[in-house]
C-alpha cells in the first residue's frame, strides 16, 4: 500500500460513488468528468490494494472490503470537515454551502424568500436548494437539511418538529355560485373535490365538528394533482372544492379569490418536520440555517 496515494480527494470521490451508485451523477456533483471519477477510484483501489467496488453494466455496489473502508472514510472526512468548520466558526467567518431539500410548494411559496433574506445577512454562505415532495436519502443525495410535511418513518436522521400546518376547506366564489355551498361535511359527497394523488387517503376527508364530533366523508372529483401549486391553481380557477394548507392559499383568501368553507369544522393538521444529518447539524453554517428557518417558519400563515 502506497499511503501517499490515499488522498482526501480520492476518498471523497469513493464515498460519493458508494452513496449514489452512479458515476455520471457523482461527476456532475463534483463538477468534473466521469473519466476523472473513474481514475480516482482506480488509483484509490491500487493504493489500498483491494477492490472497493463491484461494477456491472447495471449497478455499482460495495465489496465486503469496500463497505468496511467506506465506514473509515466517512469518519475521516467528517473529522476533516469539522476541523475546518471549527476554525471558521472561531473566526466568525462562516462560509461554504448548505444543501437544503424542501417540500416543493412550501419551497416556492415561502422558503425561497426566507433564503434570500438569510443570504443577505450571510453573504458568505451559498445555498443549494432542491424542491421535491419525494422522501429522499439525505446522505445519498448529499443534503444537510430537509423540510418535510407529513408523518415520517423512523430514521437515523436528527428530527426537529417545527410546527403543525393548519388545513382549510376552500373553494372559489365562482364554483360556489354554480354548485352551491356545503353546509355540513356530508354535503361534500355531491361536490367535485380536487384531490392529491401523492397523499395517502385523499379519497376521504375527516372533520371535527364544533361539538367535538368526528365526520369522515368519501369524496370524488374529476381532477387529481400531485403538486400543491397545481391544487392552488385549480381552486382559484373554480375547478372544485378541496383542502389546502393555510400557507398555500392565505393570499387568495385575503383577496377574496378563495373562501373558507365549513369554518366551524376543522381538518387534521399536518406536521412540518426538519430532518438533519447528525454530523452536519454540528457545522456552524448549517446550525445557523437551521436556527433561522425554525424561527421564521413558525411565523408563516397557519403554522401553529
Amino acid at each position: 500500500m502506497d499511503r501517499s496515494d490515499i488522498t482526501l480527494e480520492r476518498m471523497r470521490t469513493f464515498v460519493r460513488v458508494a452513496e449514489r451508485g452512479n458515476l455520471s451523477a457523482v461527476a456532475r456533483e463534483l463538477g468534473t468528468g466521469q473519466s476523472t471519477v473513474t481514475r480516482h477510484l482506480r488509483e484509490l483501489e491500487e493504493a489500498v490494494g483491494v477492490s472497493l467496488l463491484s461494477r456491472t453494466t447495471r449497478r455499482i455496489a460495495l465489496t465486503e472490503e469496500g463497505s468496511r473502508y467506506y465506514d473509515h472514510c466517512t469518519h475521516v472526512l467528517r473529522l476533516v470537515d469539522q476541523a475546518a468548520d471549527g476554525i471558521r466558526d472561531k473566526h466568525d467567518a462562516l462560509s461554504g454551502t448548505v444543501r437544503l431539500s424542501c417540500t416543493a410548494a412550501l419551497g416556492v411559496m415561502h422558503i425561497t424568500r426566507l433564503i434570500f433574506a438569510f443570504q443577505a445577512s450571510h453573504p458568505g454562505i451559498q445555498v443549494d436548494l432542491s424542491l421535491t415532495d419525494e422522501r429522499i436519502d439525505l446522505v445519498k443525495e448529499g443534503v444537510d437539511v430537509a423540510l418535510r410535511l407529513g408523518p415520517l418513518a423512523d430514521s437515523s436522521m436528527k428530527l426537529h418538529h417545527l410546527a403543525e400546518s393548519t388545513r382549510l376547506l376552500v373553494a372559489a366564489p365562482g364554483y360556489l355560485s354554480v354548485h352551491g355551498r356545503p353546509s355540513q361535511p356530508a354535503d361534500l359527497a355531491a361536490h367535485n373535490v380536487i384531490r392529491m394523488s401523492n397523499v395517502a387517503g385523499s379519497e376521504t376527508m375527516a372533520f371535527v365538528g364544533p361539538d367535538g364530533s368526528r365526520h369522515t366523508v368519501s369524496v370524488k372529483g374529476d381532477l387529481k394533482v400531485d403538486h400543491g401549486l397545481a391544487a392552488r391553481e385549480a381552486f382559484r380557477s373554480g375547478r372544485g372544492i378541496g383542502s389546502a394548507h393555510r400557507w398555500l392559499v392565505d393570499d387568495l383568501l385575503a383577496t377574496g379569490e378563495l373562501e373558507v368553507l365549513l369554518p366551524d369544522h376543522s381538518l387534521p393538521t399536518t406536521p412540518l418536520n426538519m430532518l438533519m444529518v447528525p454530523e452536519r447539524a454540528k457545522v456552524g453554517r448549517v446550525r445557523l440555517m437551521v436556527d433561522y428557518l425554525a424561527e421564521q417558519i413558525r411565523r408563516l400563515p397557519g403554522m401553529s
